[in-house]
């Protein structure tokens, strides 16, 4: 990707409904441009899919964090997937470093996050873990 690539996600992940003259005017290039990059992107894998985000999100899900995890051995793919199966779970990454998962979680209360936190604890192969609550969400 390059910058013009980067500039456009970066519109996009701020408004994902920005109509392509905003885009490209915003980018400096063509409209026939955007639409070519953003279907190159989206051919590539570097966009799989658009979201909606309304207030009522946070009010469902009131409670959000991500925890990160260490496994042991070669279970993570596992792991991953059968995480990724909970409602409370939001997405799963694979990440470097100290940690090798860092889950996002949301829930409505902060007894039932204790609860998919104690769930994920007790899976097979995780070593260790840490978790941080999301206090407030800004955008980019």
């Amino acid at each position: 990707m390059d910058k013009v690539d980067l500039s456009l996600l970066g519109e996009l992940r701020r408004d994902a409904r920005l109509p392509i003259q905003e885009l490209a005017a915003r980018a400096g290039v063509s409209r026939a441009t955007v639409r070519t990059r953003i279907a190159a992107m989206r051919a590539r894998g570097d966009i799989r899919g658009f979201t909606v985000v309304t207030p009522a999100d946070a009010v469902t899900s009131p409670v959000r964090g991500l925890m990160m995890l260490a496994i042991e051995g070669a279970g993570a793919e596992r792991l991953s997937a059968r995480l990724a199966g909970h409602p409370e779970v939001r997405a799963v990454h694979s990440t470097n470093g100290k940690w090798d998962l860092v889950v996002e979680i949301a829930t409505g209360t902060l007894e039932d996050f204790d609860t998919v936190l104690a769930m994920i604890r007790r899976q097979p192969g995780v070593r260790s873990s840490e978790t941080s609550l999301l206090l407030s969400t800004r955008g980019a």
